[in-house]
């Protein structure tokens, strides 16, 4: 029986899942991998190489960090911005779609936008 993998996420899963998104491609922020749509900055590896960067609005930030501070979480540096940080490790591969597909939402163009079929209600 195949298990599927539902923890210990690397940034290869992040990969193959934002790349399946209209206009993602690889490249780098500060010297660590990240993906990017149209060349804008998307979803960073941070230095440690386990913490995911991704864009968020303050509602879903508080929701996921709420649900799960373990996994979701900021530090000082990110108060003022959009963005959420994911503990790889720790964090669950059906959690992690829906907040990358999302985040993909926030700052994909309308043309993008329209070619991608809705995931559903994002949370919140």
């Amino acid at each position: 029986m195949n298990a599927k993998k539902s923890a210990g996420l690397s940034f290869e899963d992040v990969r193959r899942l934002a790349l399946a998104l209209p206009g993602v491609e690889d490249g780098t922020s500060y010297g660590t991998p990240a993906l990017k749509l149209r060349g804008k900055l998307f979803l960073r590896l941070r230095e440690d190489g386990e913490t995911l960067v991704v864009p968020a609005d303050n509602a879903a930030r508080e929701y996921w960090m709420q649900v799960n501070p373990e996994t979701f979480f900021i530090t000082d540096h990110y108060v003022g911005y959009d963005r959420l940080l994911v503990r790889l490790p720790a964090v669950r591969e059906t959690a992690l779609k829906v907040i990358i597909e999302t985040g993909w939402r926030r700052i994909a163009p309308a043309k993008l936008l329209a070619q991608h079929p809705t995931i559903g209600e994002p949370r919140p």
